[in-house]
């Protein structure tokens, strides 16, 4: 267990988080009136990097703090092949500040035409650890997703399930006719329970659950087979953000926010210490020209936050002993991978988010800009 020596409340002015965890896996401290949390480095499982000139602009704000990343295949045109997934992992390999040592994970885009060969050649190429479903339509550049999984894409799954490549999928049908708000239910409950029952041995990670109906699938489900991503902006926000004050395009996501008795339910699921959660931002950059328009793009710009947020989520939790296992650990482990060996520190100093981050192309405007938080992630 850990020891916390803890100052009176009083003079510290600090809420007491309670902490439990392994001796040799976290390291809680005070330095003066500054509480000091070391973990080992994050990964981040559900990331948009863009390509070009927005890719150059916004990858140091990931490699800053994460140490791998699962790199979301949704370009124009999309990353549907080994070869075209290894010239992204070149472009993005380019564009690393010189003295990283962050591992972009590369993902290929399903689309009613993969072949089963594609995936064992993925597989082989050392550079594709999974392969990522949008349902058309669903959301950025998604228009060439799938149109019928089971009609079109059974013997792709069949090998993905043969190479042990995971599914990732944005879980919300598209049927015009189901609210906005039930698409992910839907999802759960004509795709997905449907899917696990035809192919239990296949991997599947449901990215950025959004609703208490996402929650209990997950953990209806083999510990170890299904998994779930859970971004800052689904911890911490409920629909009315997207409303109060006006309407805040820089809230927009898909999946879309979700009530209040949703987001609780997330909150509870991924601060209890389930294997079965994992750090996935979904940080989706877009210029604010394209944010703040009549019709907007969905995403949320987290990368520079997000530590910050999840921090902040399991201190009023009374749950930062479990932070490391969701940020760190869970994520790996699901995929068969090592665990970093270096640490990061979480120092409880107020910083003030920018409103905007300029650059030759335009703005792109953060999570909670212009607002003060309270962790702040450094390298040791």
């Amino acid at each position: 267990m850990i020891k916390t020596l803890v100052p009176p409340c009083e003079a510290l002015k600090l809420p007491v988080a309670k902490v439990a965890g392994t001796k040799d896996s976290k390291k809680l401290k005070y330095k003066g009136l500054r509480m000091e949390l070391t973990i080992t480095q994050p990964d981040d499982w559900h990331l948009h990097l863009r390509d070009g000139d927005l890719l150059k602009a916004v990858v140091p704000h990931s490699t800053s703090h994460f140490g791998r990343a699962i790199v979301m295949p949704n370009l124009q045109p999309p990353v549907t092949t080994t070869d075209s997934a290894m010239a992204y992992h070149e472009s993005i390999m380019k564009a690393l500040p010189a003295d990283s040592k962050f591992t972009p994970l590369m993902t290929l885009y399903l689309t009613d035409t993969t072949s089963p060969h594609e995936i064992k050649l993925a597989r082989r190429s050392g550079v594709v650890f999974a392969v990522k479903l949008y349902p058309a339509g669903a959301t950025t550049n998604s228009q060439d997703g799938v149109t019928d999984l089971f009609g079109k894409c059974l013997p792709v799954l069949e090998e993905m399930a043969e190479q042990n490549m995971p599914l990732l999928v944005h879980g919300e049908v598209t049927d015009p006719n189901v609210d906005v708000f039930d698409r992910e239910k839907v999802f759960i409950d004509t795709i997905l329970q449907p899917l696990i029952r035809r192919l239990p041995q296949l991997k599947v990670v449901m990215e950025h659950i959004t609703t208490m109906d996402a929650v209990k699938f997950v953990e209806s489900c083999k510990e170890g087979s299904v998994a779930a991503t859970v971004t800052p902006q689904h911890l911490l926000l409920n629909r009315n953000a997207i409303f109060q004050g006006g309407l805040q395009p820089h809230n927009y996501c898909l999946p879309v926010l979700k009530r209040e008795i949703h987001r609780q339910a997330i909150v509870s699921a991924v601060t209890s210490g389930s294997k079965r959660f994992f750090l996935g931002t979904d940080s989706a950059p877009h210029e604010r020209r394209k944010k703040e328009c009549p019709c907007g793009c969905a995403g949320i710009y987290n990368a520079p936050v997000a530590l910050s947020l999840y921090a902040k989520v399991f201190e009023e939790m009374g749950a930062l002993g479990k932070l490391e296992a969701f940020t760190s650990f869970n994520g790996p482990d699901f995929y068969g991978l090592p665990r970093n060996t270096t640490k990061i520190k979480l120092s409880k100093t107020s910083w003030k988010v920018p409103e905007a981050f300029s650059f030759s192309f335009g703005d792109v405007v953060p999570m909670f800009a212009g607002d003060t938080l309270e962790w702040q992630p450094s390298f040791i």
